[in-house]
């Protein structure tokens, strides 16, 4: 397999280790956005976050809170941070293995930007209509 995150998990890849624990492996980025930007991510292979089995993805919160507490442990309490998890190419996913970015904010500079462009919002009933249909897909 020729997936760079799986490299790294067998040790085929160095990395700067930050944690691990059975399921998550958490390193430091060496693309970083700031000072401190980790990746969390699975061990097993998935590309995207709903293929990622059941059992990884409480062992991965953890790995990423842990990450957030080291965060403002070593830069201050006071450090912001983003948690950031993209899926697939055209959402800005460029390693097709899931991976959570952990990225202090401790400037308007430095760290994650993020313009979110506001839409129309919709009308209630075609809210109403959205939300029956994906909850009917949540069962």
């Amino acid at each position: 397999m020729s997936c760079l995150f799986c490299r790294i998990i067998r040790g085929e890849v160095p990395c700067y280790k930050v944690f691990e624990n059975e399921h998550a492996l958490a390193f430091l980025d060496v693309g970083p956005l700031s000072v401190g930007h980790t990746l969390v991510i699975p061990k097993s292979h998935a590309a995207t976050m709903d293929e990622v089995p059941d059992e990884c993805l409480a062992d991965m919160m953890v790995a990423i809170k842990k990450v957030a507490k080291a965060i403002r442990a070593e830069f201050g309490e006071g450090m912001n941070y983003n948690v950031l998890q993209n899926n697939g190419r055209m959402a800005h996913q460029f390693v097709p293995h899931v991976h959570y970015h952990v990225i202090p904010k401790p400037n308007a500079e430095q760290g994650l930007g993020v313009h979110w462009p506001i839409r129309e919002t919709p009308k209630p009933a075609a809210l109403t209509t959205l939300a029956a249909s994906l909850a009917s897909h949540c069962q």
